[in-house]
Parts: structure tokens; sequence; C-alpha cells
């Protein structure tokens, strides 16, 4: 038997070890996306078209409080300083007719988005606007329509479309920003909300009350 040096051995069981860890998925291995999606309710669909309804229904108030809650400058300068485009916020590149499928992941996308968002609005508005009940209520209310939004999407794309993946992008955190520009990024983010949402709601009917 040829002898090999202690030292060798461990660099080769080290060697051996990082290849496990590095080693490829197999192909079949659950996305993380959908591991935990199981059969989407019948009804999924409608509730998804009224969970969208609702969100529409109530962004304009939402967005009213915000900017009533902030003070000036933002009430007096509201298209210098709450310009939708400052953000990196979803377009919704779909229209009535846009297969359902393409709606779907442009949905996602939105709302993962904003669901992201709202975590930064809500956190620095609780430290900078604590006593604003009916506006920390609003986003709380909001928060929790967009997650049950997102669970019905997630269904319908992992079991009906057959989608395991969706690229989705973030704003940026608040953390670290000073409070006018903490209020600025909220401002701008919810004024653009309160555009994406209504183009979803235009076109989300015709295709969900066919579903």
């Amino acid at each position: 038997m040829k002898f090999i040096p202690a030292g060798v051995v461990s660099l080769l069981l080290m060697i051996h070890c990082r290849l496990v860890v590095g080693k490829a998925l197999p192909v079949n291995t659950p996305s993380p996306m959908c591991e935990n999606t199981h059969v989407c309710k019948p009804n999924v669909a409608e509730q998804t078209r009224k969970l969208v309804m609702l969100l529409n229904a109530t962004a304009q108030d939402l967005f009213s409080i915000y900017l009533d809650c902030q003070g000036n400058p933002f009430s007096s300068h509201l298209d210098e300083l709450c310009n939708a485009n400052g953000t990196n916020f979803p377009d919704f590149h779909v229209n009535r007719t846009s297969h359902k499928k393409d709606i779907m992941v442009a949905l996602y996308k939105v709302f993962a988005f904003l669901n992201a968002s709202l975590g930064n609005i809500t956190r620095d508005q609780e430290e900078l606007n604590p006593t604003a009940k009916e506006l920390l209520e609003r986003l709380h209310n909001t928060t929790k329509t967009t997650r049950g939004l997102i669970s019905n999407l997630t269904c319908l794309l992992c079991t009906n479309y057959k989608v395991s993946q969706v690229d989705v992008t973030y704003g940026k955190s608040s953390k670290g920003m000073n409070v006018f520009k903490k209020k600025q990024q909220g401002c701008q983010v919810l004024r653009r909300y309160v555009q994406v949402v209504s183009q979803a709601a235009q076109v989300l009917l015709p295709h969900l009350s066919q579903a």
C-alpha cells in the first residue's frame, strides 16, 4: 500500500467536503417559491380579484393620509418631492389582451415590491408619527391584504401556470436615511402604488372573472 502523509489526507478530505457542499441541487428540487404550495382553493382566482379591488379602493386614501401626516413641504410640493418616477416600483406592462399567466407574473412583481416597501414605510412612520393611529392602521391593513394577495398569486402561479420562479425587485431600505429622505421615499412609493394598483384593477377584471 502506498503511504500518503497525514497532511495530504486532511487536504483531500477538505476538498471532498467542499465539492459535496457546493454540488448542484437535483433538477427536481422544489423551488423555494413553490415548496409550501398545495392545491389552490376553488375560489382563489375570484378572491385574488377582490383583494386587488380592495387595495385599489383604499390606495388613494392611504396616500392622502400619509401626505397629511408628513406636513410641509410634502403637502405643498407634491409633484416636486413625490415624483413617482424616483422609485424602482415595477411597471405593470400588461393589458386586457395579455395572457393570464403574464398578468399573474406582473401582479406578483408589483405586490412583492409593495410588501417590502410597506415594511420600510410602516417602520419609519411608527418612529416618526407614533400617534398617527389612522395612518398606522391603514398601513398595517394594506400590508395584511398584500400578503394575502401574494399567497394567492403564489398558488396560482405554481399550481395553475407552472411558474416556479419570478424575478422581483425591491426598493431601497430606508435604514440610515435622514427624516426627510424617509418621508420622501414613502411618498414616492405610495404615489406610484396608487397609479399601478389602478391599472391592475382595470386589467384584472375581465381575466379573473372568467377563470
